[in-house]
């Protein structure tokens, strides 16, 4: 299994700190974003390698990472080609990116860079052995309007996820799923069947309302707490957060 880390995109709403510097690199009690996902999921027996997908004008800072970070594991740094928000490729075409560049055939653990977590992913690929298919992970939201900006699932009984929809204006449910994704090597194929069959490219998760559609995937509730750091004021609390 490899890991796929979302690294390509501009973070426009937390100018000026990131107009020349990528999110996923911002600190956080010590150390970046990045370094606070990669130390977890280096840990985990299944991973051999860790993907960064970065745009073009944030790889050469990623590659200065590189030269630091003490991951057990190989990272490999890809660049999309982008230069800005507005030619961005979106999410899903970045992982479809990395499939075709790499030549991957192996099962994925996809997330976001811009997100800490205070538990570890480990529950997550559990899941994904129990039920050999596709997992996402997911936590219950009451505020609406916070329900609207997100991925909102339709769970079964079994938390087997039945539809799925990004940004819906009249959310179904109160189950948001998170930037995180694992896919069974037999799916890759699929991710390039979407975006030619219409599905959404710029949402990570528009993939899952495809997929769902066709083959099984099941929904984790998560065990601890996501922060998504989507602005200036949300950064400075999550600073504070992980300084306690």
């Amino acid at each position: 299994m490899k890991s796929i880390v979302l690294a390509a995109g501009y973070a426009t709403r937390l100018y000026p700190l990131t107009e020349n510097f990528p999110k996923p690199l911002l600190e956080v009690a010590g150390k970046s974003i990045l370094d606070h996902l990669l130390d977890d999921i280096d840990t985990l027996p299944e991973i051999d390698e860790h993907i960064i997908i970065s745009n073009h004008k944030f790889y050469h800072h990623f590659e200065e990472w590189k030269k630091t970070c003490k991951l057990k594991n190989p990272v490999t740094i890809i660049d999309d080609g982008s230069m800005t928000n507005e030619t961005r490729l979106g999410a899903v075409k970045d992982i479809q990116f990395a499939i075709e560049t790499l030549n991957l055939d192996d099962d994925l653990l996809i997330v976001a860079g811009d997100n800490l977590l205070d538990f570890s992913l480990g529950e997550m690929v559990k899941l994904f052995h129990e039920k050999n298919c596709a997992v996402v992970m997911c936590n219950y939201v009451e505020d609406v309007n916070l329900l609207r900006k997100r991925g909102v699932m339709i769970p079964d009984s079994e938390f087997r996820v039945i539809s799925m929809e990004e940004k819906p204006q009249d959310p179904k449910s109160n189950w948001c799923v998170g930037p995180f994704y694992i896919y069974k090597r037999e799916q890759l194929p699929l991710v390039k069947k979407g975006i030619e069959e219409g599905c959404g490219v710029d949402a990570p998760g528009s993939f899952i309302s495809y997929l769902c559609g066709k083959e099984d995937v099941y929904a984790l509730k998560m065990p601890g707490e996501r922060y998504d750091i989507g602005d200036l004021n949300s950064y400075e609390e999550v600073k504070k957060i992980f300084a306690n």
